[in-house]
């Protein structure tokens, strides 16, 4: 689709200044961050390109860089949701709903079981688990730390710590699945996903297109359910905590 030379690359140096400059003269905060993350994906990609092709064929390989993935996007929720050793409680819910999934796919044969078929639909689903849960649980969080004399209000009328925490956070928490609902509803009218242009574009029919698109989107709907909950459910149980721990709640 595209064509590999020297315009592209200053094709993308120009859109990743562009962006970095939009986000200086908007005030962002994030213009060091914004080229910080194009040089990381530029070499990550490079890297990750010349290792899949080594590992496919090994399946040991790839469920070791499946593993790496996991530790990867669990890393990065955790850095995203709170400080500390309790931060690495996020891999929970990154790899609760993805792994079972990917497993279930494989039992079923809808998935075959190599490499070049496994880390592609494993990455979407770890990827879309990790966005999950750290949406989820800066949400909670954050509407915790906001809202903390209602929690206590809460524990005063009988409630127990768990119910409480709840009661103020999971409305905020459920709000991360916004963006794989708008997704999904869009799908077609809005956008086309990179699952359907990859098929589409590896020769194989719209509607084999289309089927796949719907199949990725759906997966990552049911991941991204069982991230929320379970990102909810460890906040309540004060496994994840505020940087600024609810003093009722501490211990």
């Amino acid at each position: 689709m595209l064509v590999i030379g020297p315009k592209l690359w200053v094709a993308l140096a120009t859109l990743t200044a562009a962006a970095a400059g939009v986000a200086v003269l908007g005030r962002l905060g994030h213009a060091r961050q914004i080229v910080v993350a194009a040089v990381r994906a530029a070499a990550q990609l490079t890297a990750v390109s010349l290792l899949i092709a080594a590992i496919v064929t090994s399946l040991w390989a790839t469920a070791g860089f499946v593993a790496l993935m996991c530790v990867v996007a669990s890393g990065t929720a955790a850095r995203r949701i709170t400080s500390g050793v309790r931060g690495w409680w996020a891999g929970l819910p990154v790899v609760a709903g993805s792994l079972a999934v990917v497993a279930s796919l494989l039992v079923a044969g809808l998935v075959p079981a190599r490499g070049i078929a496994v880390i592609p639909v494993a990455g979407i689903l770890i990827g879309g688990a990790m966005t999950a849960t750290s949406l989820a649980g800066r949400r909670a969080l954050d509407e915790l730390t906001g809202r903390r004399g209602e929690v206590e209000a809460a524990l005063a009328l009988g409630l127990s710590p768990r119910d409480a925490v709840l009661l103020v956070s999971r409305s905020a928490a459920a709000q991360a699945l916004i963006p794989a609902l708008d997704q999904t509803r869009t799908v077609g009218l809005v956008t086309l996903p990179g699952a359907f242009v990859g098929v589409l574009l590896g020769g194989a029919s719209p509607v084999t297109a289309g089927v796949t698109q719907l199949f990725v989107l759906v997966g990552l709907l049911a991941v991204e359910v069982v991230a929320v909950v379970v990102t909810v459910e460890l906040v309540a149980r004060n496994r994840l905590r505020p940087v600024e721990p609810v003093p009722a709640l501490a211990g």
